[in-house]
């Protein structure tokens, strides 16, 4: 775990954030590590999306996981589901990320 991501898992436990969730601030940058569950590759990708960053290689198991949960329709529907969606949350980006910017985390 980098030392942003420890400083985030420990800022969410110190504002009450359960362990359990915690700790998604220092997993969402390691989809690739193995083990990592469906709930790890939605917190990456959601991390990624909400400044409209498209990560084929995040992307791709997603969706292979959400074909996998469904007996019927192809893999292709998935991703074209997926990216509609995506694209909606990513249309907001610049707004989000200049409030972000405008309420910087003080330094310790």
């Amino acid at each position: 775990m980098s030392e942003p991501q420890a400083a985030g898992r420990e800022l969410l436990l110190a504002y009450g954030v359960t362990a359990e969730l915690a700790r998604y601030a220092g997993t969402h940058a390691s989809w690739t590590a193995p083990g990592t569950g469906v709930e790890d590759l939605l917190v990456s990708l959601a991390d990624e999306v909400w400044k409209n960053k498209r990560v084929p290689e995040l992307e791709d198991p997603v969706v292979s996981r959400l074909a996998g949960a469904d007996d019927g329709r192809p893999v292709w529907e998935w991703f074209m589901e997926l990216d509609e969606a995506l694209t909606a949350v990513g249309e907001g980006a610049d707004r989000r990320l200049a409030y972000q910017m405008s309420h910087p985390l003080p330094r310790r």
